[in-house]
């Protein structure tokens, strides 16, 4: 059993609290929690499950010198990347495996920037451990499924990747309002929107398809659409959004490959379905990832997930857990280093057929 710890148990820690659990080749031996109020709980409890036996610490010291295999890093890189970067390599140094979403510019590691991918490979060379970055959006959504597909086409002249989310059920109120701007005036700029952050988000999984495809992007373009409300609305989890304030947004990063854009990452993001209702819409519920193969024949696959009571925000959190967790053993038989979505299989769920908890 591979000795594996939860560091963090916010949305995409309770989720990889159960994933680990869940999972055949792993054992939870530790879970690493920053509230205080949290301390001494019991790792069932957070993650809403029943009773582990694993009490929630803040002992990061303690946790890291029992030496774990491996460390599924689930606080927030979004407003604190330096603290998790440091965080993060510092698992590593320790010797562990971490796979992560947590790092943007670490999805597509072999372009990231040397400020942010040498202190990892030093780690890698002083503790043996390794790193895996991914997740759903950046992640699966956006690499190993749009070329899994890809290859089912005669001929493919577009590979577009959506994300169509109403972000009112996604619990960062935070993130959706300031960073995305959603409640905001229209003159406001959203940190998330600016020129170039898109494509330092999702500009790696781009490069991403086109080395799987095999083929050169000569280019990244990014396209902008915001609208407001045309009416105040009030959403359940986070409360009243006022008319003429931010209520959607549509944006795209675009890989040129010879002059043409042919691999499109696309966000279509509101925050209630009342607005922009032209824009694309998930089949049902809340929210969905679409990749559409444009090409002979067309094809279009959509992707649904649902957790904690049908909460599509959930289900998005729990499949990119999912991704993680299940390469860790996999991680744990191959050499140490810095690996990427194109490295890592992803595998059937062997040994859990059947076994889901309540």
């Amino acid at each position: 059993m591979i000795a594996t710890v939860v560091w963090g148990t916010g949305n995409v820690g309770r989720a990889a609290i159960r994933a680990v659990d869940a999972h055949p080749a792993l054992k939870l031996t530790a879970v690493l929690v920053h509230d205080p109020a949290k301390v001494g709980k019991d790792a069932g409890e957070l993650a809403g499950v029943g009773e582990l036996g694993v009490a929630a610490t803040d002992d990061i010291d303690a946790v890291l010198a029992a030496s774990p295999r491996a460390v599924v890093y689930a606080a927030s890189g979004d407003v604190r990347f330096d603290d998790a970067l440091a965080d993060i390599v510092r698992a590593v140094r320790a010797g562990a495996i971490v796979v992560t979403p947590a790092l943007y510019p670490l999805y597509d590691q072999r372009n990231a920037p040397p400020e942010l991918r040498d202190p990892v490979l030093a780690a890698i060379s002083d503790g043996g451990g390794s790193l895996f970055v991914s997740g759903v959006d950046p992640g699966w959504g956006n690499d190993v499924l749009p070329l899994l597909i890809s290859g089912l086409g005669t001929d493919v002249d577009v590979v577009r990747c959506q994300e169509i989310f109403d972000y009112s059920t996604y619990e960062q109120p935070d993130s959706v309002r300031y960073l995305v701007g959603m409640g905001q005036p229209m003159d406001y700029a959203p940190p998330m929107l600016m020129t170039g952050v898109p494509s330092m988000v999702w500009g790696g999984q781009v490069r991403l398809i086109a080395r799987g495809l095999g083929v050169e992007v000569s280019e990244l373009r990014e396209t902008l659409d915001r609208r407001p409300l045309e009416e105040t609305v009030t959403t359940r989890t986070m409360g009243e959004f006022e008319k003429g304030t931010q209520g959607a947004v549509r944006f795209e990063v675009q890989g040129v490959v010879d002059g043409e854009p042919r691999i499109v990452i696309e966000h279509v993001t509101r925050i209630h379905p009342s607005c922009a209702p032209d824009w694309p819409t998930p089949p049902s519920g809340d929210g969905a990832h679409r990749v559409i193969i444009e090409g002979r024949p067309r094809i279009e696959v959509t992707v649904e997930a649902t957790d904690e009571g049908e909460n599509r925000s959930a289900g998005g959190n729990a499949t990119a857990v999912g991704r993680l967790v299940g390469a860790i053993d996999w991680l744990a038989a191959a050499e140490p280093g810095l690996y990427d979505a194109l490295d890592v299989p992803l595998r059937p769920a062997a040994g859990k057929l059947g076994r889901s908890r309540p």
